[in-house]
């Protein structure tokens, strides 16, 4: 790193034995980081071929109002992620309002009274225990007489076969598949081993219906779930495939009955994919999904990047700092209070927005206990940006996500480890 540019760190508020130990930790990254480049440059070239194969044009980012009837920008950019997610059909509409909305309106949609839903890898995100019912909500898959089962995955991460054999019943209708960890310390599923655990349920009830809540995986590999098997997949405009720009928004891709099923949930019936209007963010759902793989990556860097120091200094880091990744989520576990709060503190001082704000610990709805979340982001919530969250309980752990550029996620991470060292948090002797 030269003068210059340590001045600038410096200015930022980074000691100089803080960049340089960054600096040798990059170092050690070089030929992990273009792996995820020349990935990054796959994905580029997909999205594009399947912008050009349905031909966009100015004419797509017109946005529409009202109705929305025969809205070509929206139509033509559904065609698009069916073809660039690999699914018959897709979704995608700002009336989605977040990937926690478009989980619910996925299960809603194609599950019925009598039915049962299946979870066969753990507890799902906190935030759909109110849309299944397990803590009570008005409106919850419970009220309408759908029930839930769960398998939780084994010690060593591996699925529990013969439990989800056992818990496959008559009314199993639809089986959950959650992507990546949540607030759970397991590791992150790849798109391989979905695949070999949708040939197996596939293998028992070839009927069911199998979705993967995408949310942070899109673009971290040459392939989605779809192409192994997933009937759905969906996930959050404002977290990968937004790339950042998409102010709002959801999606869902996969099978055509599935996704009808939805647009109907959606709107009304008999109207289903009919009506809804972009509402003048057309254009940026368009430009977001194309700089997406590039956005990715430098967040797929900066999650690296936060493994491998948090380790090196004896923190326990899922995933670690040299195994695969498979969604952009770091999780670090302090086992201190005081830790996952100096840590968040690094990740918002280092914001382009609200960078004087202090996160502060607070019972967030959805969730079970207080959480702490940082943030500094253009668009409200966007978990592609740089940001990090953590529930305030034991193990206290904290989960690092985003950056619209590599550069920023780094910034973050030099922050967060100038904070703790500033607080006699971690030694880096």
């Amino acid at each position: 790193m030269n003068r210059q540019l340590k001045e600038q760190y410096r200015r930022l508020g980074i000691s100089e034995e803080v960049c340089e130990f960054g600096e040798k930790i990059e170092i050690s990254l070089k030929e992990r980081f273009e792996e995820i480049d020349n990935r990054a440059e796959y994905n580029q070239m997909k999205v594009i071929r399947a912008m050009q194969q349905h031909r966009v044009s100015a004419e797509c980012f017109n946005g529409s109002s009202g109705y929305g009837y025969s809205d070509m920008g929206r139509d033509t950019l559904e065609k698009v992620y069916a073809s660039c997610f690999g699914g018959e059909d897709a979704l995608v509409r700002p009336q989605i309002t977040c990937g926690t909305h478009a989980l619910a309106l996925a299960l809603l949609s194609n599950l019925r009274p009598g039915d049962e839903l299946l979870s066969p890898v753990g507890k799902p995100y906190d935030t759909l225990e109110e849309v299944i019912g397990i803590r009570p909500s008005k409106g919850s898959l419970a009220e309408y007489g759908i029930t839930y089962r769960q398998v939780d995955m084994l010690p060593d991460g591996s699925f529990d076969y013969e439990a989800i054999r056992k818990a496959l019943n008559p009314r199993t209708k639809l089986v959950t598949i959650q992507r990546s960890k949540g607030y759970a310390t397991r590791p992150t599923l790849s798109v391989a081993r979905i695949g070999e655990l949708i040939a197996f349920l596939k293998g028992i009830r070839p009927e069911l219906i199998c979705m993967v809540d995408n949310c942070y995986g899109e673009f971290t590999e040459e392939e989605e779930p779809t192409a192994v098997g997933a009937d759905m997949i969906v996930g959050s405009l404002i977290k990968n495939p937004g790339g950042g720009l998409a102010p709002v928004g959801g999606y869902i891709v996969g099978r055509k009955d599935c996704v009808e099923n939805a647009a109907y949930r959606l709107t009304s019936p008999g109207l289903g994919k009919e009506v809804g209007a972009s509402l003048g963010v057309i254009q940026s759902f368009y430009q977001g999904l194309f700089l997406a793989p590039v956005v990715v990556s430098g967040a797929l860097k900066g999650a690296i990047f936060a493994a491998n120091i948090y380790e090196r200094l004896g923190f326990a880091v899922i995933p670690d700092g040299a195994e695969s990744r498979h969604d952009i989520i770091q999780a670090i576990t302090f086992r201190s209070p005081d830790a996952l709060l100096a840590f968040c503190e690094g990740i918002q001082e280092a914001a382009p927005v609200d960078s004087y704000v202090r996160p502060e610990p607070w019972a967030m709805p959805g969730y079970d206990s207080d959480v702490v979340m940082a943030a500094g982001a253009f668009v409200q919530g966007s978990s592609i940006e740089l940001s990090a969250d953590g529930p305030v309980k034991p193990p206290y752990a904290v989960y690092f996500q985003g950056g619209l550029t590599w550069y920023h996620a780094k910034l973050g991470i030099l922050k967060t480890l100038q904070k703790l060292k500033e607080r006699h948090l971690v030694n880096m002797d």
